[in-house]
């Protein structure tokens, strides 16, 4: 049975395979951070448990597909902090470099690993990763999820409907999981650590990589992910009911790219949320975005498996779209086009240029900016493809449940409901340069971001 504080009961067996002696690893993904990490926690009980040592690997795959300077620069930058500090506490970390499966799978086999530890990920690519590690090894394979405040799959077992319903959920059991954390407490150390990672080396293995460059206005790492989270409840936190939508304004908590990389964990976020000196709509409106829609497009990509095409639309939604799928469209850009931010909205355009310049859009104009892809594009497929190529491409945060749920809502109803009936999108929400224009101050976005 476990207890609140028990990393346990955040676990679930996913392959029994056959436990044996020898030590346990951690395999960190998804959350690259040591502290606040409840798989990283599982990992060290069970091996105090198991009276043995305990290992940390990452397996960094150099030719994972789509991967660009900018998302490297920000991983490698935070590794290189995680291994500091697990090389603190007497815990040996091991960076991977390699097809993930065979390294791990090697890896394995050369240090005798008796149970292996994950973090959770909805994604394909992950759960692929580990059900061949786990049919190779004959190991155990257990995923804890460090991610999600509620497990994702306690939350809910199947795909919500939309953010009301998962709401009820999760109001019900979240007093139950938002908890402080217990302090890692390191299992015995092994006779010596691994030498240090050749960082440098890390860096030309990825040099190959989609040459978008890094970005220079906040700093990756699990340290500055809480010192940029404690100046945010100090001071932004205060307004953001107010001022969250609007994209001339800094009201945003711009902790996504940490969130997505793991550097940051959001049950920490909310803890350091509740006792701010904010007014209570600007603190439920922060949880609203940190707990409920991001577990929301956990849920959706954890069950559906066509998270990221049309095929994961709702049925309602890919009727109204084939219904409307020849409607003429009055421009038709090509991706290069798009990618260039040539063309005729200049809203549009000065949105793809924030994201170029930061790795981040103002989610607001997010919607906007894919809306109308689907409307620049002769088929509703194409227009998915482009959206999440560019969004993966040029985000921080790309490549993440957030970023395929965001398009699919967008161009797909996904969570949404029916509108009225309009050419091209059918019943599928629409939002207009009038529309924005109404919420915020266009020119002053306009001369924030220029060609």
């Amino acid at each position: 049975m476990t207890r609140p504080g028990d990393p346990a009961r955040r676990a679930r067996l996913l392959h029994e395979g056959n436990r044996r002696p020898g030590p346990v690893l951690h395999w960190m993904s998804r959350d690259q951070r040591v502290d606040d990490n409840w798989a990283l926690l599982h990992a060290a009980d069970l091996a105090r448990q198991r009276r043995t040592t305990l290992h940390v690997a990452f397996a960094l795959d150099p030719a994972f597909p789509g991967a660009t300077r900018r998302a490297w620069d920000f991983l490698v930058r935070g590794l290189e902090e995680v291994e500091a500090t697990l090389r603190r506490q007497g815990i040996p970390f091991h960076l991977l470099t390699g097809d993930p499966p065979a390294e791990l799978i090697r890896f394995c086999r050369k240090y005798k690993i008796g149970e292996v530890v994950t973090d959770f990920s909805p994604l394909r690519h992950k759960r692929r990763w580990m059900a061949g590690l786990a049919e190779a090894t004959g190991l155990p394979v257990v995923e804890a999820d460090a991610h999600n405040i509620v497990p994702c799959w306690l939350a809910s077992p199947k795909q919500e409907f939309a953010a009301r319903t998962l709401r009820l959920k999760l109001n019900r059991s979240l007093s139950d999981w938002l908890e402080e954390f217990p302090p890692l407490d390191p299992p015995s150390a092994p006779s010596h650590l691994p030498p240090p990672t050749d960082w440098e080396g890390v860096r030309q293995a990825v040099a190959g990589a989609r040459p978008v460059p890094p970005v220079d206005w906040l700093d990756p790492g699990p340290a500055a992910a809480r010192a940029h989270l404690q100046r945010f409840v100090a001071g932004p936190l205060r307004t953001y009911a107010l001022t969250r939508n609007d994209p001339t304004r800094d009201g945003t908590s711009n902790l996504s790219p940490w969130l997505h990389f793991g550097h940051l964990s959001a049950q920490r976020a909310a803890l350091a949320a509740g006792p701010a000196a904010a007014p209570d709509e600007a603190r439920l409106a922060f949880l609203e975005e940190l707990v409920v829609r991001r577990e929301l497009s956990d849920n959706f990509c954890l069950y559906n498996p066509s998270y990221d095409t049309p095929e994961g639309y709702p049925a309602w939604a890919k009727k109204t779209l084939a219904l409307h799928a020849h409607d003429p469209r009055e421009h038709l850009y090509d991706l290069d086009t798009f990618a260039a931010a040539r063309t005729h909205d200049d809203l549009w355009n000065a949105a793809q240029r924030q994201m170029i310049r930061t790795g981040k859009m103002h989610g607001y104009l997010r919607m906007y900016w894919a809306k109308k892809i689907l409307e620049w594009t002769p088929t509703v497929a194409e227009a998915h493809r482009i959206a999440l190529t560019l969004n993966d491409t040029w985000e921080l945060d790309g490549r993440d449940p957030n970023g395929y749920v965001g398009v699919a809502w967008s161009l797909g109803g996904v969570h949404d409901r029916p509108w009225a009936n309009r050419p091209i999108f059918g019943t599928i929400r629409c939002m207009t340069a009038n529309g924005c224009r109404s919420k915020f101050r266009v020119p002053d976005f306009l001369a924030r971001w220029p060609a």
